[in-house]
């Protein structure tokens, strides 16, 4: 791997494909005889510390329409928590399910990843060895018809790093060369690495028309506003020429989302909500406190939008809030997957529940042209090494982090990988915004 990187770092992209492929890498793992390891804890007990390792593993083989790409950053992901913490199900049961290469005794996690191509296989002609990317997530063989209109409805549609193996953590990743986009000039590997699952999310759920597509003078609730699917919702609000009513959880993130130029904050810390008397049986009373704050701040309006992906904490308030008439596009489901909610808020205000899960090609490819026009800006908070990706993912299954996490995969440090120094000067002080420059 040493001689690729001296050539990405030296910017002789040209050789790359004359490089040998080593045949084997780092990558960030769990193992499968470890899959039982957390059984009797609750969720909040469970350690990604414990779980994730860095490994040796061998070099997939590469096949038709894929590309191997050398990793120069990464970031963490809710499904990368979820991973390793073997919830809601192993992954090792997604990879036996897809089988070949991809059932191993490991499973190299991660669905992010910003680097250099080195091999491309039979059929690919967009892209070669030396270009610079970025990779969203949806793996797809679109061998069916169901996916033709809509990859996201392929019946073998996967997530990349979660559903599959050979993920984004590590210093080498195996991808469907459909998965790949030009990364944006004015960014640092590890910025560029950090929006393409949330991002390309946030666009679907919340933009896109197979979302809630939002227009102008919406006003949107955002939940998490200041985290890694909610910075960029609120960035596609205010950018839409909605109203965002960014929900937050401490007067930090409340700051921030401030400085990105949102006015209707509600800081659940401050505000104490309790939408749970125990743990069967919601408090409506609380709902109506949540929206009557809500109105307080919008000058008597309901959400037209409200942007989903608590789940099981929040739901029944998001229903009940929406305006009538209005959309609860929802995804993720971060605190729980059986939601409650009151029907009656829902059939007789005709709302509707709209899920959302990741984003097509042609959605996450104009999310991230969106990234390299600076429209949109990364919102990384804090960058680890592989080797702390353990601590990293930790942070991110506590909520002790703001927008999204980086990982350094092959990049010796920080701040490498910038071609576009103009155009990032431009925007220096949005992309150090989570970074509380």
């Amino acid at each position: 791997m040493q001689k690729i990187l001296d050539a990405i770092l030296a910017d002789e992209l040209d050789a790359i494909g004359s490089l040998d492929v080593p045949e084997s890498y780092r990558g960030v793992t769990v193992h499968a005889d470890e899959a039982d390891m957390f059984s009797g804890l609750e969720t909040r007990d469970k350690d990604p510390r414990k779980s994730l390792h860095v490994d040796e593993v061998a070099t997939p083989e590469l096949g038709p329409g894929e590309a191997l790409v050398a990793v120069m950053a990464s970031a963490i992901n809710y499904n990368t928590v979820w991973t390793s913490i073997f919830e809601p199900v192993s992954t090792f049961g997604f990879l036996k399910k897809l089988g070949g290469r991809h059932d191993l005794p490991y499973h190299v996690v991660g669905s992010d990843l910003a680097g250099v191509v080195v091999r491309t296989g039979p059929g690919v002609t967009a892209w070669k060895p030396g270009d610079r990317v970025v990779a969203h997530c949806l793996d797809v063989p679109l061998e069916a018809p169901d996916g033709h209109n809509d990859t996201m409805l392929d019946p073998q549609q996967r997530i990349w790093g979660f559903e599959t193996n050979f993920g984004g953590l590590a210093d080498l990743a195996l991808v469907k060369s459909n998965q790949l986009m030009p990364m944006p000039k004015h960014l640092t590997w590890e910025e560029a690495a950090s929006p393409g699952l949330v991002n390309s999310t946030a666009y679907r759920q919340l933009v896109s028309t197979n979302g809630a597509n939002m227009k102008q003078g919406d006003t949107v609730l955002i939940w998490g506003a200041s985290g890694g699917l909610g910075s960029y919702a609120t960035q596609f609000a205010l950018n839409g020429g909605a109203t965002p009513i960014c929900v937050v959880s401490s007067p930090e993130k409340a700051e921030i989302v401030r400085s990105m130029g949102a006015e209707l904050i509600i800081d659940r810390s401050a505000e104490g909500y309790k939408f749970w008397k125990n743990e069967h049986e919601q408090d409506p009373r609380e709902w109506k406190r949540f929206g009557a704050k809500i109105r307080e701040l919008t000058g008597g309006e309901d959400p037209d939008i409200v942007f989903e992906h608590p789940g099981r904490e929040t739901f029944g308030a998001s229903v009940f809030v929406a305006r009538k008439g209005g959309k609860i596009v929802t995804c993720a489901s971060t605190s729980g997957y059986m939601h409650q909610y009151d029907n009656r808020y829902l059939w007789m205000n005709l709302k509707s529940i709209i899920s959302s899960h990741f984003a097509n090609y042609r959605e996450a490819w104009e999310a991230n042209r969106l990234i390299a026009k600076g429209k949109i800006h990364p919102t990384v908070s804090k960058v680890y090494s592989m080797d702390e990706t353990g601590q990293a993912a930790h942070d991110v299954h506590r909520n002790a982090h703001q927008g999204k996490v980086g990982v350094l995969c092959l990049a010796p440090e920080e701040g490498l990988g910038v071609l576009d120094h103009e155009m990032r000067a431009r925007h220096l002080t949005a992309i150090n915004r989570f970074r509380g420059v």
